[in-house]
């Protein structure tokens, strides 16, 4: 009885252990869906940020522009410049850096005072999505990383679901400030649970940025990237701009507006983990087979966006779609290079978050020219450029690079 009982003992212990891995991926998921929730907050608020801080729609979607661009180039010097610094204490400092960001947004005075708070935002985003899906890889076992990395990106289809449209509605209903500070709130308590939940996770080996920027060498890598950099720009030049397209095409007020986000980001955490498992298995086909309704919708909802039940099979299949898109591209990262996660991670989280800049950007510049219908011309074509080169490149056994 005692030799059973010492063989069996074990098991409590990893079960434990198990248990801790899967907690510790919990608190990096709220990480994502703070820092996603944080970015996206101004495309349900555009409208009231905009006449408060007394700028055109097209300018205010620069706090977005701003936020991607600073989140694009601290994401590669951050993973470059932590060494091997403890993970959990980079992940605490970020979100603190975060609630900062928020709080500053909340109090500005002016845009000027605006852009400077989503400066410190786009820092604390780049590194959070530089990072967070290779800590998760290193909290369970090799099979689960799969499931850990959908669980992490479901933060992102999550804050959709939950952060903007919330957003959108306590905006309408406290104003738009309000919305910034119960972010900022959120931060801290993700910051808390995180230095609680997660174990130390030392780095054995730190990455210059130089070998950081190397690993564009390898074709399936610099493919991805390319793909991610068109289709997130074209999803971003048509989704920063869907509270003003929705209000003029679809004739819908705020609350409408946050109700059919409520229904995109549902849809979206839907897609994320309906991809999860494909992605794993097949990254750059399950991105072919997301891409073309995603440019469809995206296309159509000008022409088909007046009939409010339209304008939400619309939004459904866009949620659908696009919330497939983090997680598959992470796969594809992960696929390209196996040997280099967190150096690759940080390279798909800069380029990931310069096309969110750009999208807004060039959405805005295209939506104050000639109407905000356009943006969604512009972001259904540079879709379909993103799902062309994804078609063409050669596949390479991506699944055979996966482990």
């Amino acid at each position: 009885m005692t030799q059973v009982q010492a063989i069996a003992s074990p098991a409590p212990a990893a079960h434990d252990s198990a248990l801790r891995g899967w907690l510790g991926v919990a608190a990096v998921t709220g990480a994502t869906f703070t820092a996603v929730t944080s970015e996206m907050l101004p495309v349900g608020l555009l409208t009231p940020i905009s006449d408060t801080l007394r700028v055109t729609e097209g300018a205010a979607g620069l706090s977005l522009t701003a936020t991607g661009l600073v989140a694009a180039f601290s994401a590669p010097l951050i993973t470059a410049a932590l060494g091997r610094t403890d993970r959990r204490l980079v992940l605490c400092v970020l979100l603190a850096v975060l609630t900062l960001g928020n709080l500053g947004a909340a109090s500005a005075p002016n845009f000027g005072v605006m852009i400077g708070a989503r400066v410190l935002i786009g820092i604390g985003i780049g590194g959070v999505w530089a990072i967070a899906a290779s800590m998760a890889a290193r909290l369970v076992p090799e099979q689960s990383i799969g499931p850990a990395t959908s669980l992490v990106y479901s933060g992102v289809a999550v804050a959709s679901v939950i952060g903007v449209p919330a957003g959108t509605y306590l905006g309408a209903v406290a104003g738009w400030r309000a919305a910034f500070l119960v972010a900022a709130g959120l931060a801290v308590v993700v910051l808390v649970a995180t230095a609680a939940l997660l174990p130390r996770l030392a780095v054995a080996q730190a990455v210059p940025l130089r070998e950081v920027l190397l690993l564009t060498r390898r074709p399936q890598l610099r493919t991805a990237l390319v793909v991610v950099a068109f289709l997130v720009t074209g999803h971003f030049a048509a989704y920063t701009y869907v509270r003003p397209l929705l209000e003029k095409v679809t004739g819908v007020g705020a609350s409408t507006v946050g109700t059919l986000l409520l229904v995109y980001g549902i849809a979206g955490v839907l897609g994320n983990f309906g991809s999860g498992t494909a992605g794993v298995r097949g990254p750059r086909r399950t991105l072919i087979t997301i891409s073309i309704p995603l440019a469809g919708t995206v296309l159509l909802i000008p022409m088909l966006g007046g009939s409010l039940w339209l304008a939400v099979v619309l939004m459904v299949t866009w949620g659908l779609s696009y919330g497939g898109v983090s997680v598959t591209t992470q796969n594809w990262v992960f696929a390209a290079a196996p040997d280099a996660r967190e150096a690759a991670s940080s390279l798909n989280a800069g380029v990931f978050n310069a096309a969110i800049a750009l999208g807004a950007l060039v959405g805005g510049r295209t939506a104050d020219a000639f109407g905000v219908t356009s943006a969604m011309w512009l972001g259904g074509a540079l879709v379909l450029v993103a799902l062309t080169i994804a078609a063409a490149s050669r596949s390479s056994k991506v699944s055979e690079l996966r482990r």
